[in-house]
């Protein structure tokens, strides 16, 4: 069963066939122990390198279809993915150790991709929210806003309210659940990309 929930145009939620095949490059020969003040890195920080180039260049990408590919993959072999772009069948998988400049830097029209799905690593913090919000707001993407990897049950009302219009729920965790969950607050208090903070919704004339 598909884990994809998307909402409609009106807000409603629902599990709905997954049409985009995501392009993940091969796992590294190796991979080093990384470390801050000591500990061991569990995600990756702002800067760092996403893909070595021989991953990138041992990237197996579908021959049709729709698909999403890292952005460090569309950045080294554009060349073969533009008519992917052109035909509606490309769609950008930013990490939340990138940025949405990044982004922005390769697309001038950022519209001109039909999606953009955020990938977590290992939830750790809310740069994914950042991003989310950033995109709708600072550079104002209109289309397709997906959360994918380590997405949660307890997190959807917030990616909700960032800005993000579909969510590729985790394997191991229910669609339905997660679906329900959407609708775990009614009233919001603070404003998010589509609302006001309740204190502005209240007429105190």
């Amino acid at each position: 069963m598909s884990q994809l929930i998307q909402l409609s145009a009106n807000g409603q939620a629902s599990i709905v066939a997954d049409e985009w095949t995501r392009v993940v490059p091969p796992a590294p020969a190796e991979e080093s122990v990384r470390k801050q003040a000591g500990k061991v890195v569990l995600f990756k920080l702002t800067g760092e390198p996403t893909f070595t180039p021989e991953q990138i260049a041992n990237t197996q990408i579908p021959a049709s279809g729709k698909i999403l590919v890292p952005l460090t993959v569309w950045q080294a072999r554009k060349a073969e993915l533009e008519s992917r772009l052109a035909a509606g069948e490309l769609g950008i998988v930013l990490a939340t150790h990138e940025t949405a400049e990044a982004l922005q830097a390769e697309f001038a029209d950022l519209n001109s991709l039909p999606i953009i799905a955020i990938f977590v690593e290992r939830f750790a913090d809310g740069r994914i929210f950042t991003l989310g919000a950033w995109l709708r707001t600072r550079f104002g993407y209109k289309n397709e806003l997906r959360a994918i990897g380590d997405v949660l049950r307890d997190q959807l009302f917030f990616h909700k309210r960032a800005g993000f219009n579909s969510f590729l729920i985790r394997a191991d965790r229910s669609a339905e659940d997660a679906l329900a969950s959407l609708n775990d607050f009614s009233q919001p208090y603070q404003g998010g990309v589509a609302d006001v903070p309740v204190w502005r919704r209240v007429n105190r004339a």
